[in-house]
């Protein structure tokens, strides 16, 4: 999923994810504001659920580019 997508994901029902780690995650106060704004545009997702979804999918863009896919084929290979 792209960044540019999430929008489009946070309007639908929200699906389960089965969570395996907590990170403790310190954001500029800007940042944290405008994390805050989503959860209130999209009242049926939490700021953690914001949160997740936007690392998720930067996680997939980078996979996608390749960059991720290489190290993460190498550590496992």
């Amino acid at each position: 999923m792209k960044v540019t997508d999430l929008p489009k994901h946070w309007e639908q029902q929200k699906e389960p994810v089965e969570l395996t780690h907590n990170y403790n995650l310190r954001l500029p106060l800007e940042d944290a504001a405008r994390v805050a704004a989503l959860a209130e545009l999209y009242p049926g997702r939490s700021e953690s659920d914001i949160l997740n979804d936007m690392v998720a999918a930067a996680l997939d863009d980078l996979t996608s580019q390749g960059l991720l896919k290489e190290k993460l084929d190498k550590q496992n290979g």
